[in-house]
């Protein structure tokens, strides 16, 4: 029987959704437009909290109110939330990031494989860059802000969702909102481990999740235009188919 293009990979063994042959999008095209709101809130989130403390090397009233409720945990939660931390320590993003590839490149989605090997590298290398500009230290001598640790966990759940909008063709509003919340429960659950780990205050946290929200979309923009998988693609709104303080840092 021939093939009818409506199968799994179409005619062809080309990659899904792309009938010209060229790699699927990193941003699927319903999300384009949904994405610049988005990384505009993260990059305004990053510098507010980085300007109100940049300098300081104890915790803010939010970061207190916070510390009293999560801190101070025993087993079995401080299991937990190493385990959680180790997600973003680098043998842990190592995994992450070579199992995310490999399954990339099995579904031959080149675009996506590049965003998550650059992307996170790029999240990672952002939070080092701002860690001595805004000098924000805990524990004594550790640089701080932004929290890489929720920053990677952050950009890692986005790039999976933006991945998972792009094959189950879903349309920008539900794909925003599969893109928001994946951000949130990883932001969440990582921003918590290092609280209870007194790694991090709270308020680095929040600026490390805003780091992955800024970083990823403007990454992905720039690997679909390497990859020229945006080109002649739906516009959003369709149905997409398929110097200061010096000193070690936390993560």
């Amino acid at each position: 029987m021939e093939p009818d293009g409506r199968s799994g990979t179409g005619d062809g063994g080309r990659p899904p959704g792309r009938p010209d042959g060229r790699t699927a999008p990193a941003v699927p095209p319903p999300l384009r437009t949904a994405l610049g709101p988005v990384a505009a809130f993260g990059t305004l989130l990053v510098a507010v909290l980085g300007l109100l403390y940049a300098g300081r090397d104890r915790p803010g009233a939010v970061d207190e109110r916070i510390v009293s409720a999560v801190g101070g945990i025993r087993p079995p939660w401080r299991h937990a939330a190493l385990a959680v931390d180790f997600l973003a320590e680098p043998a842990g993003a190592a995994i992450l990031v070579v199992a995310a590839v490999t399954g990339c490149l099995l579904l031959r989605h080149l675009g996506a494989a590049l965003l998550f090997v650059i992307g996170t590298g790029l999240t990672v290398a952002t939070t080092k860059l701002l860690k001595p500009l805004v000098g924000r230290t805990i524990n004594g001598e550790f640089l701080s802000y932004p929290s890489g640790h929720t920053a990677f966990l952050t950009a890692f759940a986005v790039m999976v969702a933006l991945l998972a909008a792009g094959r189950f063709g879903l349309g920008r509003t539900a794909g925003t909102l599969l893109v928001l919340a994946a951000a949130l429960v990883a932001g969440a659950a990582m921003g918590w481990a290092q609280v209870a780990l007194n790694a991090h205050y709270p308020t680095d946290t929040l600026g490390g999740w805003g780091t992955a929200l800024a970083v990823i979309p403007a990454t992905a923009w720039l690997v679909d235009r390497f990859t020229g998988a945006g080109r002649g693609a739906p516009d959003a709104g369709t149905t997409g188919g398929p110097g200061p303080a010096v000193g070690r840092e936390r993560g």
